[in-house]
């Protein structure tokens, strides 16, 4: 009978956690030990994707149904573990593509039943954020977090490990978002992120766009009207049969996007008192990002802590790192969990079953 949580220690000092990502096109799995990385496995489907010209929800859902078990062998293997070495198995269940979420919902589910161990469910969101961690294992709030996703971009105010504050986010568009389709506008391929940021390298930021809240909004953002203000210039070029150069469009663009993300958070940092800013998200990968949020924290004295590139993108450490997080604080996920298509940036699934379990145990 499936009852893992007799055996669970929450004290124990480096649990080790299997963590399970198929929110949308990469089919991921990671051990941690502790905030130590043990193995990170990446099947990307990406590249079919291309094809398309973006994500195809049937294709991303088969491709994680013909990887998933695969790549979470590999992912033990290289941890140099056992299963039985595993103390949980924390698995993405929202916010993504539904039919991918389901894929890795059901693996999880299937695999934590057959070694009776505790399931974690994963706000994907909240994976980016604990992304630092891995970075900066003895990392202790507070700090302030830019958050920058194609699904999502918001500061949040981290306080502690389980509990922050939204202090902006993004009113229509997410950064990664607008980054695909203006991409997509310039002829260049998916992912649009890197491939933006390549051409802007042989471009200046000349053009002219929209500030995008920059004097307003408090800490929100808005990209609906960047986004617009790309496609009118280029629509209109064309039109016109004018000449216009791509690179300029995509380092103007670049530039727009990014400045206020930098300004926005080290202005939250500075009210809030804080001398630590993180970083998580894909948009998090982009050098000009990267390089901009550094300088401004020096010029601040602020301390940085950014995760490598791999791990601002998806993957499954960052859900390890997350589950860790819940692990410690007994919040378990019954065999009933499904998955979520969209979830509240603040949720965290603590269930009364697992309540009542962790009572009944002490």
């Amino acid at each position: 009978m499936y009852n893992p949580l007799k055996t669970v220690d929450l004290n124990k000092e480096n649990p080790v956690i299997l963590g399970i990502e198929t929110s949308c096109d990469e089919t991921a799995a990671a051990v941690i030990r502790g905030r130590k990385i043990l193995s990170d496995e990446i099947a990307s489907s990406a590249s079919i994707q291309a094809l398309y010209g973006g994500v195809v929800p049937e294709i991303a859902s088969r491709a994680h149904t013909d990887y998933v078990a695969q790549v979470v062998e590999n992912a033990v293997k290289k941890a140099g573990i056992t299963y039985d070495d595993i103390d949980a198995v924390a698995v993405t269940y929202g916010a993504g593509l539904l039919g991918a979420l389901l894929v890795g919902v059901s693996f999880a589910k299937a695999f934590a039943y057959a070694l009776n161990k505790p399931l974690i469910a994963v706000n994907h969101i909240r994976g980016h954020l604990a992304a630092a961690y891995l970075d900066c294992p003895l990392l202790k709030p507070p700090f302030i977090t830019l958050l920058s996703s194609g699904g999502h971009t918001a500061i949040l105010h981290t306080k502690t490990e389980s509990e922050f504050e939204i202090l902006g986010a993004t009113l229509d568009d997410a950064a990664g978002e607008a980054f695909d389709k203006v991409a997509r506008v310039l002829g260049l391929q998916y992912p649009g992120g890197p491939n933006i940021e390549r051409v802007a390298k042989d471009g200046q930021p000349v053009i002219a766009m929209p500030k995008m809240l920059k004097g307003g909004g408090g800490y929100n953002f808005s990209y609906s009207g960047l986004k617009t203000a790309v496609i009118n210039y280029c629509h209109t070029k064309q039109q016109k049969n004018e000449p216009y150069s791509k690179a300029d469009v995509a380092a103007s663009f670049q530039c727009a996007a990014i400045d206020v993300l930098v300004e926005k958070t080290v202005a939250a940092a500075m009210e809030k008192g804080v001398k630590c800013v993180t970083a998580g998200g894909g948009v998090a990968a982009n050098t000009y990002l990267r390089e901009s949020l550094k300088a401004a924290c020096e010029q601040r004295g602020l301390r940085l802590v950014l995760p490598e590139k791999r791990y601002c993108t998806d993957n499954a450490a960052m859900i390890a790192a997350e589950g860790l997080t819940q692990y410690r604080l007994g919040n378990f996920a019954p065999m009933t969990l499904t998955a979520k298509a969209s979830i509240p940036l603040a949720a965290t699934l603590e269930t009364v079953q697992s309540r009542a379990a962790r009572k009944e145990n002490e």
